[in-house]
């Protein structure tokens, strides 16, 4: 068997609607608005840290402090909303990191026409790499900043492999069949995204040769998923499940 096929058999294997009750994925899928599933989706991005398992839990506690309305309590809380997120600690995200990422999407939808409109590149973009930079830019440079945020941010600038921002984007442009990601983003191509990159898609991806630079970084990113264009050059980073799930089931 080809690396291709393998790939593909792998993808068929585990890329399906039971992927997305086990994994982060599922909390922007409790949601139907697209101002909600984009807000639900990075909170469990920036908290994907560890064991999938806690980061649901912690990303669900969040959540019901935000009445499970999100978008409305981004937009129209007040000061004594805001209480509900003191005490909130996950792993080094603190209340303090709390109420400036709830102050920051105030700015965001209200000033600078949302989420996607941070993240667009142009369609002869490469990839989205100067979105992630923009998006990492606007949270640095805010009138109030707190610079400590930016342990739970990435960008490639920095020379980051962006693993926790590129699993939130593939949530948001892949147009999926199978239903796990959701399509909701018109200014990105899935062509321009970058395969996000944990320790088990690092590792597997070493393996069967998809990688060789020695470094985690935003360059091993894009090697990882220029290999991975060869298989689908318009939805390369659907591969992503099969080399995370790989991993997975590799270390069980």
């Amino acid at each position: 068997m080809d690396l291709h096929q393998l790939l593909d058999e792998k993808l068929k294997l585990y890329h399906t609607k039971d992927f997305i009750p086990l994994d982060p994925v599922s909390i922007p899928h409790l949601f139907q608005k697209k101002e909600d599933i984009e807000i639900s989706g990075l909170i469990a991005a920036l908290f994907s840290w560890g064991q999938r398992p806690t980061i649901i839990a912690k990303s669900k506690d969040f959540l019901q402090r935000m009445d499970y309305a999100p978008h409305q309590f981004v937009m129209h809380h007040s000061e004594d909303d805001l209480k509900n997120l003191l005490g909130f600690k996950h792993r080094t995200f603190t209340e303090a990191d709390a109420l400036f990422l709830v102050a920051g999407l105030k700015e965001m939808y209200s000033q600078k026409g949302g989420m996607e409109a941070l993240f667009a590149v142009p369609p002869t973009h490469e990839s989205v790499e100067a979105g992630i930079n923009r998006f990492y830019d606007f949270w640095m440079q805010l009138p109030y900043s707190l610079p400590r945020f930016k342990k739970h941010l990435a960008s490639p600038a920095r020379k980051s492999a962006c693993k926790r921002i590129n699993m939130f984007l593939r949530w948001m442009v892949r147009k999926d069949t199978i239903g796990v990601d959701f399509g909701l983003w018109k200014s990105i191509q899935p062509h321009q995204l970058v395969c996000p990159c944990d320790v088990h898609v690092e590792r597997i991806a070493r393996q069967l040769g998809l990688i060789q630079s020695h470094q985690l970084n935003w360059n091993t990113a894009m090697e990882l998923t220029r290999n991975l264009k060869k298989f689908d050059a318009q939805d390369p980073v659907k591969y992503d499940y099969a080399l995370f799930m790989m991993g997975i089931s590799q270390d069980h």
